[in-house]
């Protein structure tokens, strides 16, 4: 029978390389980090807050940005309102599917908005802690696009 010949076979084949496997295992020992080495890169000294004081007014205006578009007018690409008139507009048509999906983006929408109120309120805290540690902060750069 060639298929009992070639499943013993396999099977030999496979306890030979596990056993051989195992004593190489049971011989490799865990090299030791030599004192003289160079680190692979340069550890980090601090807590990173001093880059965060330093980004602060750059995060603050993007979380303004984003408030003030979820917070815009019906001309405004990406505000409530504008998307609200889009779900009225298909309610109006008898687009359910449409209606639905919309719906579930406005579910969305409002939903950053708390999430968003927090962390602007958080960052006034991290200003004033910011200021209290003597931290340089970056001047804000005028938002990129905003030439209109």
């Amino acid at each position: 029978m060639p298929t009992t010949r070639t499943a013993i076979a396999v099977t030999a084949a496979a306890a030979a390389l596990l056993a051989a496997a195992g004593t190489a295992a049971a011989d490799t020992t865990a090299p030791t980090p030599s004192a003289s080495a160079p680190a692979a890169g340069k550890a980090p000294t601090g807590d990173g807050a001093r880059a965060l004081c330093k980004r602060l007014p750059s995060v603050d205006a993007h979380i303004d940005r984003a408030l003030a578009r979820l917070n815009g007018p019906v001309t405004e690409r990406g505000s409530i309102a504008r998307l609200q008139k889009r779900i009225d507009n298909a309610d109006a048509k008898g687009d359910t599917a449409v209606s639905t999906f919309l719906k579930d983006r406005l579910a969305f929408r409002q939903s950053l908005l708390p999430s968003l109120n927090k962390r602007s309120t958080d960052l006034d805290a991290v200003r004033t802690w910011c200021g209290t540690q003597h931290f340089p902060a970056k001047v804000a750069k005028s938002a990129k696009g905003s030439g209109k």
